[in-house]
């Protein structure tokens, strides 16, 4: 029997104040959040949306001390930055607060307090890496060296970038401090765990069991974790930037982020709301819903509830409708590489259109898989769907009344059978939405909206009401009031999606609000009722707004290809004996296809000159099979065969690769013959 909740708190992931907001953020997190807690507003149900900057990131210390100013000028920088932006993108937040406020402070060292004399924690010495010349701990993103992987010079502690492997400081090779390039040492250091593989046997039955609901790539993500088996994870870090550890003898130790950021979601709530916020965070009939990014999973669904369960006395969440990734002109977006559309930016570049991102991102959202957004697609969504579908019937609509009813809704007179089913096709839209909502099908609801723009405008070019004004202005009548009624269900329709069209467009319609309940009905405006000043309720977007765009973009790929480019260092030495007992031969490309099921595999057929040799090779994701027939490669003949995917494999392709992960293919010019030997 499904649980009955009186309130709803909706949280969304706290962004890193280190840094402005792009349409990642948005797209993963926040337009789905606000379209969602509009929605239950909307509704009328008791609802709290929660959000703030997370300020005691790693990231915030090390832009600090590039710029040479403090972490808390960072984060007010910032927070400030950010907070406007969403105020601009209407994202709804009850309260937008911060870690570095007083009220966060005070609740997270009393929670973390609480654990600690629960016997919640495990205590724990460990050898880490430190610089001796800055007499300091580092983070794993602070160090820096060699991947074990693929050798790039400068992978993270926590990632190499350029191979996308996950790694721990003691893999790598050679590590140094990132900022002052001082070689570390390792020196044992004190801290607190929590035993997540305690609480194991719980989560796999409340989530695997209970939460089936959940959406695959969260559901999937975690049971990955617990298949695994899950440790002990440091709660307290050696870092002077963060809330200090509440516990003597742990001086120059702070809360590590990932514990301190999600209490922030508690303690902003407690900042609204001083008197009543343990009603949204303490009663079994709050539901708490959690909006964030895959790479917040993990936290969120098992670190954060085994926090709250090792508590005891909060909420658990009741869905954690996580998005994937969202990509830029076919390329991850990066802060790095200054590889975004920045929302403070899009908010000078494109005034009063903060209305067609939330569009554009919803329609592409990253819902199942990543997805990419195109300035292109963008400006053909604008105005092939917004403008011409939706502006368009509105426009009409509502001309046609101002020309031959002086802007006042006509009298409804008889309804034929075909109005009959027009309406039919518009009176369910409240169920075929709130059903999508319901579910966190936030693209395919919007798109049931839009359907509404489109059943519109059959209406009107079928019944051709200018065309009968003359012969019939009673079917004229009956024809725009119902046409009418259909706009005003549009403004209800998209308020949780467009709220700054919705707004615009009952201010045409003069009518203050209309109530979700209302929608579907084909009563909304009464006879007689004044429209008022018709607008164009979309703007179609310009080529010369969108060639801006992509130049900007191009320019920032060219500097990020020449700025500060660095080959990979040298490998160590190997014997010329070794080298020689590699056979190199060339081969000419007979059969190139790609293997099922394997995204990077491409399988060839080769002519090595004395017979079709197999080879698999791992360059799916940069060359087009059919490109590589007929081609000449060069390859390793002699190493043994290895099996793969059922395939097995004779040989390696040789390919060149940057320190950027680009491929290219070693081949020899001019032609040689199938088989000969690279000397």
């Amino acid at each position: 029997m499904e649980k009955k909740f009186k309130r709803t708190l909706v949280t969304s992931a706290l962004p890193y104040a280190n840094g402005p907001v792009h349409i990642g953020h948005l797209a993963g997190v926040y337009v789905p959040a606000d379209i969602y807690v509009r929605y239950l507003r909307l509704k009328g149900e008791d609802v709290l949306f929660i959000g703030g900057s997370d300020e005691h990131g790693v990231p915030v210390t090390i832009r600090a001390k590039k710029e040479g100013i403090t972490p808390q000028d960072v984060v007010d920088r910032y927070h400030n930055i950010i907070k406007e932006s969403f105020e601009g993108f209407g994202i709804s937040f009850d309260v937008y607060s911060r870690t570095t406020s007083d009220t966060h402070k005070q609740l997270a060292s009393d929670f973390f307090r609480k654990l600690y004399d629960d016997g919640k924690f495990v205590k724990m010495e460990s050898e880490q890496y430190y610089d001796e010349g800055e007499q300091q701990f580092l983070t794993d993103r602070n160090i820096r060296g060699e991947c074990p992987r693929c050798h790039a010079a400068d992978a993270y502690g926590d990632q190499c970038e350029k191979c996308g492997a996950t790694l721990s400081p003691d893999e790598l090779i050679n590590p140094y401090n990132a900022d002052s390039g001082n070689p570390l040492v390792k020196r044992k250091t004190t801290h607190w765990y929590l035993p997540l593989d305690q609480y194991q046997p719980w989560l796999e039955q409340w989530i695997l069991n209970e939460h089936k609901e959940w959406r695959s790539n969260v559901y999937g993500q975690c049971k990955s974790w617990l298949d695994s088996g899950l440790r002990e994870r440091a709660v307290t870090r050696d870092l002077s930037w963060g809330i200090p550890v509440p516990v003597e003898g742990a001086e120059g130790k702070v809360l590590y982020v990932w514990f301190d950021a999600p209490i922030g979601y508690i303690s902003n709530t407690k900042e609204l709301l001083p008197d009543t916020w343990e009603q949204w965070w303490k009663s079994e009939d709050t539901r708490l819903v959690h909006f964030i990014g895959k790479d917040n999973i993990v936290f969120h669904c098992i670190v954060f509830p085994s926090m709250l369960k090792a508590h005891g006395d909060y909420v658990l969440p009741d869905n954690v409708p996580s998005n994937e990734f969202l990509n830029l002109e076919d390329d991850k977006i990066s802060t790095s590489r200054n590889w975004a559309v920045w929302l403070n930016e899009y908010l000078v570049d494109f005034p009063g259109k903060q209305d067609v991102l939330r569009y554009v991102l919803t329609a592409n959202a990253p819902e199942t898989k990543d997805n990419n957004f195109t300035w292109k697609d963008f400006q053909a969504r604008n105005n092939n769907e917004l403008v011409a579908v939706y502006g368009n019937f509105v426009n009409r609509a509502l001309v046609l009344t101002k020309k031959y009813f002086d802007g006042k809704v006509p009298a409804c007179g008889e309804i034929t059978d075909y109005d009959k089913a027009i309406i039919e096709e518009f009176v369910n839209v409240k169920s075929e939405v709130e059903k999508l909502l319901d579910q966190f099908k936030f693209r395919e609801a919007q798109k049931e909206a839009m359907n509404l723009a489109r059943i519109g405008n059959r209406y009107l070019a079928e019944t051709e009401p200018w065309k009968l004004a003359k012969s019939d202005l009673s079917r004229v009548a009956t024809i725009l009031n119902l046409s009418l009624q259909l706009v005003a269900n549009l403004s209800i329709a998209f308020e949780p999606f467009l709220p700054f069209s919705s707004k615009k467009l009952r201010s045409m319609l003069a009518y203050e609000e209309f109530k979700w309940e209302n929608l579907g009905r084909t009563d909304l405006l009464p006879e007689g009722h004044t429209l008022g000043e018709v607008v164009l309720l979309f703007e179609k977007i310009e080529d010369d707004a969108i060639q801006a765009q992509l130049d900007r973009l191009a320019r920032i790929k060219k500097e990020n290809e020449t700025a500060n480019y660095k080959a990979n260092p040298v490998r160590p030495n190997c014997t010329f004996d070794d080298f020689l007992k590699l056979d190199m031969r060339v081969g000419t490309v007979l059969e190139c296809t790609k293997v099922p099921k394997a995204d990077k595999l491409l399988q060839f057929k080769i002519d090595d000159g004395l017979e079709t040799r197999t080879i698999l090779s791992g360059i799916a994701k940069h060359f087009k099979p059919e490109e590589l027939v007929g081609k000449q490669v060069c390859f390793i003949a002699n190493l043994p065969p290895r099996t793969m995917r059922g395939i097995v494999s004779e040989g390696m392709i040789l390919s060149a690769e940057d320190n950027e992960g680009k491929l290219s293919l070693l081949t020899v010019e001019p032609k040689a013959k199938p088989g000969s030997e690279i000397k």
